[in-house]
C-alpha cells in the first residue's frame, strides 16, 4: 500500500463512525463500488397469503414496489437485521424461518455504486402489526408506505423480479 493511500484510509477510519451503526452516505457508496452488498428481503406473508410490499421512489431504483429489506451491517447478525428492517420500514415485529428461501446475486452491469448484492429472502409473519400511518394509498403510494398485496403487481422492482414466483406462490407459515 503506498503511503498516500495509507494516509487517505487512515483520515478515513477517523472521520468515520462506528461502522456498526452504518456508514455516512458518501463512505457507503464507495464502499459500494468496491465490494458486493450483502442484504436480506423479507417476504411477509399473512394467513390469506397476501404479501406485504413497501413503495420504493428513490434515485436508484425508481418508483415501484419492493418487499421490505436491507444492508446488514458490519458485526450484525441477520437475525438481528431482519428484526431492524421490520421496524424501521413497517413499525412492526417480525417472526421468520431460520433458513433463506433463496440466496441470490443482484448485478446491476450499467452502474458501479449499489451495484452489486448478494440478497438473502426470508419468509416471515407478522408478530405485531404493522403501524397503520405508513398504510399506502393505492391510487398514490408514498415512499416508505406499504400495502398488502394478492400477487406481485406489475410495478415490482425489477431487482425483485426473481422473487415474483415467492410472492406469487409461497404460502404463509
Amino acid at each position: 500500500m503506498t503511503n498516500e493511500l495509507a494516509e487517505i484510509l487512515d483520515r478515513a477510519y477517523e472521520i468515520i463512525p462506528d461502522a456498526k451503526t452504518g456508514l455516512p452516505q458518501e463512505a457507503f457508496y464507495f464502499v459500494s463500488k468496491l465490494t458486493p452488498m450483502v442484504n436480506v428481503e423479507l417476504l411477509i406473508k399473512n394467513k390469506d397469503g397476501q404479501s406485504i410490499l413497501s413503495w420504493r421512489a428513490d434515485d436508484f431504483y425508481g418508483p415501484a414496489w419492493h418487499m421490505p429489506g436491507g444492508i446488514i451491517r458490519f458485526k450484525e447478525s441477520i437475525e438481528d437485521r431482519i428484526m431492524r428492517v421490520a421496524q424501521s420500514e413497517l413499525g412492526c415485529r417480525v417472526l421468520f424461518l431460520p433458513e433463506p428461501l433463496m440466496v441470490r446475486p443482484l448485478v446491476n452491469k450499467q452502474r458501479d455504486v449499489r451495484g452489486h448484492f448478494i440478497s438473502l429472502l426470508y419468509l416471515c409473519k407478522l408478530e405485531s402489526e404493522p403501524d397503520s400511518k405508513l398504510k399506502a394509498d393505492p391510487v398514490t403510494p408514498e415512499n416508505g408506505h406499504w400495502m398488502w398485496h394478492e400477487k406481485a403487481p406489475q410495478n415490482l422492482l425489477s431487482q425483485h423480479e426473481s422473487f415474483r414466483r415467492f410472492i406469487d406462490d409461497t404460502p404463509a407459515f
